[in-house]
């Protein structure tokens, strides 16, 4: 078990967006921003099966996510916006008014 580098891309689904109207503290809303997408390979290579929790951490902060293979480009990692999200994006927008939230380079490694 190690951890290992990858690029995370956290996004918003059209799950999440229905479930807005629901509320962002249902168990499934919670549920859903606290999964993380792998791919296979990377999961080996973290030593993590499906299911299993890891940990992801920046320069920022870091975060608690269960881990599920999905159909994801190897090198690549992929979770819903969320709280956990929240954790790892820095203050910097770049003049836009939003943190950067796309292509952060993060060590994903498996929680004991």
């Amino acid at each position: 078990m190690s951890s290992i580098r990858l690029l995370l891309n956290p996004t918003r689904t059209a799950k999440q967006g229905v479930q807005v109207n629901i509320g962002k503290f249902s168990d499934e809303y919670i549920q859903m921003t606290t999964t993380l997408t792998c791919h296979a390979d990377d999961m080996a290579a973290i030593g993590v099966s499906d299911g299993d929790s890891v940990r992801v951490r920046t320069e920022h902060g870091e975060a608690q996510f269960t881990c599920v293979q999905g159909k994801v480009p190897e090198g690549m990692v992929f979770v819903p916006y969320g709280p956990p999200t929240c954790k790892l994006m820095g203050g910097d927008t770049d003049g836009t008014g939003m943190p950067t939230s796309k292509g952060w380079e993060v060590d994903v490694e498996p929680v004991q």
